[in-house]
């Protein structure tokens, strides 16, 4: 997901509590004389059957024209496959704000993947390319985990490059990019060896080239899970001005900081802890809002509470919890979080329960 901390501020807060979050969402279409805010609920499931969606990522605006999709469309990678297998499913769904909502079963398949197991490692370059990572299993449990590997996508849903590495990309579960049109960098957290990589390429007409990969930081926790497969470093939201890299460590429940994530040639233990809180409870996906704080998404996998399930929740750099909602009244349905500036929506929330995609406006 591409989670980089964009130098603009709302006029409130992104996210509160429920009552608050619903009423924030109402103001916001008020300009429109509609009490009803804008806000899609559409299925991640497609005619496959997989399920279990991990990532989200919306494409950007500058994404060539003429592909399979478009800027303002929002993507998600799904985990498991029609049996429930997890690390076994193979497609990213594609919804249209301009297209229908999709009923279980109809969503739009932009990709079917070869490798099975698609994670929340998922992204979206301005200049066409889509970059999704896999963890993949034979029958659904951790004794077949396998390395897995970063796969880059062209706008029509082909393969385009395919990078495997047993020390920098093992087990690539999440990534943020730095987008800087003819070139980026990748920044991807491995579960199974539980580091954190940083991948430098070069952007060109047909596909990327990968020119170095740096191990950046290491000594996050990292076990299997019997109700998640497994636990480790997950979210990543990059901060260009400081050149902080934010992860969240899910077995470890904290948010750390690595400094200087974007040059530096020696890995960091972890780095130090930015936020660590009864708040959080497993945190998964990790990003910025506009108005500078982190939101993570709590996979219930670690520290659970029945009474605060599937929440997101919202701090500052600084470690203040501010707020938190929940996207479903089960646990484990926080996943991915998505966030753009523009368009007709700028936050993507996945349920991971109900194999649902929300994607609504708030204010900016």
């Amino acid at each position: 997901m591409h989670h980089v901390r964009q130098p603009y501020a709302w006029l409130a807060a992104l996210l509160g509590v429920s009552l608050s979050f619903w009423a924030t969402m109402s103001q916001a279409a008020t300009s429109s004389n509609s009490f009803i805010p804008q806000l899609i609920n559409s299925t991640t499931m497609p005619a496959n059957g997989d399920v279990n969606p991990y990532g989200v990522a919306f494409v950007p605006g500058g994404f060539p024209s003429g592909g399979t999709i478009a800027p303002g469309d929002v993507l998600v990678s799904n985990f498991n496959n029609s049996a429930n297998l997890q690390g076994t499913g193979t497609t990213i769904i594609a919804l249209s704000p301009r297209g229908p909502v999709a009923p279980p079963g109809t969503a739009t398949a932009f990709f079917t993947s070869g490798l099975g197991g698609l994670s929340t490692a998922l992204g979206v370059l301005r200049a066409g390319f889509v970059i999704v990572g896999n963890v993949p299993t034979t029958d659904g449990t951790y004794a077949t985990l396998g390395q897995g590997a970063l796969q880059v996508i062209d706008r029509w849903g082909n393969v385009v490059n395919t990078w495997t590495d047993p020390v920098f990309l093992d087990g690539p579960w999440d990534l943020t990019l730095d987008d800087r049109t003819d070139a980026a960098t990748i920044f991807v957290s491995n579960v199974r060896n539980g580091t954190v990589a940083r991948l430098e390429v070069a952007v060109g007409a047909s596909g990327l080239t990968l020119l170095s990969k740096t191990q950046i930081a290491t000594g996050y926790t990292h076990v299997p899970n019997a109700a998640a497969l497994v636990l480790g470093p997950t979210g990543l939201a990059y901060d260009k001005t400081s050149d902080t890299l934010y992860v969240a460590s899910t077995a470890d429940n904290a948010v750390y900081a690595i400094s200087n994530a974007g040059m530096r040639t020696q890995p960091v233990n972890r780095g130090p802890v930015v936020f660590r809180s009864e708040h959080l409870r497993g945190p998964l996906a990790l990003c910025f809002a506009p108005n500078g704080h982190l939101l993570a998404a709590n996979g219930d996998a670690v520290h659970a509470n029945v009474l605060f399930p599937s929440e997101i929740v919202e701090f500052t750099i600084e470690g203040q919890f501010v707020s938190e909602y929940n996207v479903d009244s089960s646990q484990g349905g926080a996943f991915g979080i998505a966030i753009q500036a523009g368009g007709p929506f700028n936050y993507a929330v996945i349920d991971d329960v109900t194999n649902n995609l929300l994607v609504t406006l708030l204010p900016d």
